[in-house]
């Protein structure tokens, strides 16, 4: 029997890449070209996305909340992420994510479309408010 687009798309994918077009048609990778990151759908109908860039320096202080302004900026500036509960549009394969908590306070309370191109163990999802942000994704192997 063949798999609901829900029932593809639940579990662990690891970012292969982030980027998006300006104006010119130059393609800019916002967070690197090496950004890491996961997003994880699970079967509960909740989501996560955490994205961020390499190279992001530690805080001197070595606490997880006493940072010098600077040294937080920095490392909000290069992290995204957000979590919520996420809908699927089974007929145009598109996703509502629900951002419930969400390090950026623009998001905090949105609902954005997610427009998704499943192939065997990728993903690649265009942001629908904003199509030029691309996102590929890998689905992440268990271990065991």
């Amino acid at each position: 029997m063949a798999k609901t687009f829900r029932e593809k798309v639940i579990g662990t994918w690891s970012l292969v890449s982030y980027q998006t077009t300006d104006r010119s048609g130059k393609v800019i990778y916002p967070l690197g070209k090496d950004a890491k990151g996961f997003i994880m759908y699970n079967p509960d109908g909740y989501m996560s996305a955490q994205i961020m860039a390499p190279g992001r320096s530690a805080y001197k202080s070595g606490d997880l909340h006493t940072g010098t302004k600077e040294e937080m900026a920095e490392a909000a500036h290069g992290y995204l992420a957000y979590s919520g509960h996420f809908e699927v549009d089974e007929e145009k394969q598109e996703l509502t994510h629900h951002m419930d908590v969400s390090m950026n306070p623009t998001w905090l309370g949105q609902s954005q479309p997610r427009i998704a191109k499943l192939n065997d163990d990728t993903v690649v999802i265009f942001n629908g408010l904003k199509p030029e942000d691309k996102l590929t994704w890998k689905r992440v192997k268990k271990d065991i």
